[in-house]
């Protein structure tokens, strides 16, 4: 077999990663619920047909760092359950511990077939704002198995000979809040799967399924010799972190990694960490290895491809139930969105200590989650978003101001559509004055947001971190501000504030607000009269999470 031309194989590459890009936008297009038109929080892959990721889009680092781990796991249930994928097929799946994240991510599965022959799988994950359980938004602080958090979905059928297998829709939208939602947005995941597929097809046809299959390995090769290379210009060494995740019951669970860097390779090992917990705050191995990818990647540069090669270079060991790789069914749905980010800080101050001028210090370490949900107009609803922080600072760039950071890279919900869309009133979004870490460079601003309720009987959770362990800064840089959480109770005469936990679930009356201040990155470097820097009014509602793209450049200093 002749070697395929570089140049087409770059061609097949970047036609892939558009493809994977197209496909988020007919998700995000097609989409039913706020969280998924607005925030665009999904995520969308396509693989070769061993299940090798072969391109990505720059969606959510913690989805696609785990749809290739989801997509393997996915596939040896169906090899060990004579579940066939046939043409003409599709697959639903959000059990975490076989799909790779948390119940709200309902990973869809396509098999692309050309001439009877399986040549590729275009693959997305998207968050549900409601999958039932104990709290609407379906993430509580203090379910105690997986089966309180919502409807447990194995892999199955939810399309079969292009026709909807209607009780796989029923199967979600049945133990949904929301199941109108739940409905139209398994729709958009399948218009996104079907983009897919149309785009292999025709970069098939256009240079033909060897030509096609040939240059899909030759760029995998190439990846990971690039990879490889990035890694060995690395000191070599074995270099220790470990960081603190807040537990809701008042005690600090402890992570620990140890980076070893070595002729080109990585290894990643987590011995040391706590065990699993019975909150939470478990984070299923796909979460982890997500965490390891994203963060080796934003060091290596964005000329590395996000495919299996990049990946291929490193090994991950994580210690079985541990709360970075939990045994079923322990809850995980705040692994996915909390104990992601810290691993994130964890893997960052690791690497910190073989490249102080890449690596950036702490960011706010926590995405945030606001959960509501209640009854408006005689139907039920819940709303779902996280919140942006400060990035930690780094060599030379202030952190970025109000940003989502690291494992997550969503859009915020505008003001506009929450309050068209929910019983709420936004009363405050701004940029939270001097909560960046001083330093040489400072930590960006963190967040303040503000609802409040225009009718009775709303129920909020809020899951966040940071409340006592402030993001650390990096060589004497200072820390940045703790995240906050308040309540305003309002009685006939007075209202009243309520500091509240970062992990907490209230109900609010009519006129009640919760505030939440979010955590300021923090510094890079000794201050020199740049630390107490603050934040302008002018610049307050300028407030908008940028794609990857613009923490990318920040972390790697190269512009997309």
């Amino acid at each position: 077999m002749n070697r395929t031309d570089p140049t087409t194989v770059e061609i097949i590459r970047n036609s892939l990663v558009y493809a994977s890009e197209e496909m988020g936008i007919a998700l995000r297009n097609s989409s039913y619920s706020p969280n998924m038109r607005e925030r665009t929080d999904h995520s969308a892959a396509i693989f070769d047909n061993e299940g090798r990721l072969l391109a990505q889009a720059e969606h959510i680092p913690v989805h696609l760092g785990s749809l290739p781990w989801g997509l393997r796991k996915t596939l040896d249930y169906c090899n060990t359950e004579n579940i066939e994928l046939a043409q003409s097929s599709m697959l639903m799946v959000n059990n975490p511990y076989i799909s790779g994240t948390h119940l709200n991510d309902v990973t869809v599965i396509r098999p692309i077939f050309y001439s009877n022959i399986l040549l590729a799988y275009a693959a997305n994950k998207a968050h549900h704002s409601d999958v039932g359980g104990r709290v609407p938004g379906s993430i509580s602080t203090d379910a105690r198995t997986l089966f309180e958090e919502g409807v447990v979905i194995d892999p199955r059928y939810l399309i079969r000979k292009n026709r909807f297998v209607n009780s796989a829709v029923t199967a979600l939208a049945s133990e949904s809040r929301t199941p109108r939602e739940r409905r139209g947005d398994l729709k958009a995941q399948s218009a996104a799967n079907f983009t897919g597929e149309r785009r292999v097809i025709e970069l098939v046809k256009k240079h033909g399924p060897e030509t096609f299959q040939q240059a899909c390995a030759e760029s995998l090769k190439k990846t990971e010799r690039l990879m490889r290379s990035r890694l060995s210009k690395m000191p070599s060494g074995t270099y220790h972190a470990e960081d603190y995740l807040e537990d809701p019951d008042g005690h600090d669970i402890r992570l620990k990694v140890t980076l070893t860097i070595s002729k080109g390779r990585s290894k990643v090992d987590y011995t040391g960490t706590d065990s699993q917990v019975s909150n939470p705050l478990n984070a299923v191995y796909g979460v982890t290895l997500s965490g390891v990818h994203y963060v080796t990647r934003t060091l290596t540069g964005d000329d590395v491809p996000a495919n299996h090669g990049a990946f291929s270079p490193i090994t991950v060991h994580v210690p079985k139930g541990t709360v970075l790789n939990p045994t079923f069914p322990h809850p995980v749905a705040g692994g996915n969105v909390e104990t992601s980010q810290r691993n994130a800080d964890l893997l960052f101050r690791a690497f910190s200590k073989a490249i102080p001028d890449k690596a950036p210090a702490d960011s706010g370490g926590s995405m945030n989650n606001v959960m509501m949900g209640g009854t408006y107009k005689g139907k039920n609803w819940a709303f779902y978003e996280t919140i942006g922080v400060g990035l930690g600072a780094r060599r030379g760039a202030d952190g970025i101001d109000g940003i989502q950071a690291n494992m997550t890279n969503t859009m915020n919900t505008p003001i506009e559509e929450v309050e068209r869309s929910y019983p709420l009133l936004i009363q405050q979004y701004q940029f939270r004055p001097d909560s960046s870490g001083p330093g040489r460079c400072r930590g960006g601003s963190g967040v303040i947001r503000s609802y409040q309720a225009l009718v009775d009987d709303i129920t909020v959770t809020v899951l966040a971190d940071r409340g006592r362990n402030r993001p650390q800064g990096l060589l004497a840089g200072g820390p940045g501000a703790p995240t906050e959480v308040a309540l305003y109770r309002r009685t006939h005469r007075k209202t009243r504030k309520i500091k509240l936990p970062v992990k907490v679930t209230v109900h609010l009356s009519k006129g009640d607000a919760i505030e939440i201040k979010t955590a300021g990155g923090g510094g890079y470097g000794k201050p020199n009269g740049r630390s107490k820097l603050r934040v302008k009014d002018d610049i307050e509602n300028e407030i908008i999470s940028r794609p990857f793209a613009r923490r990318a450049h920040y972390l790697t200093g190269i512009e997309f």
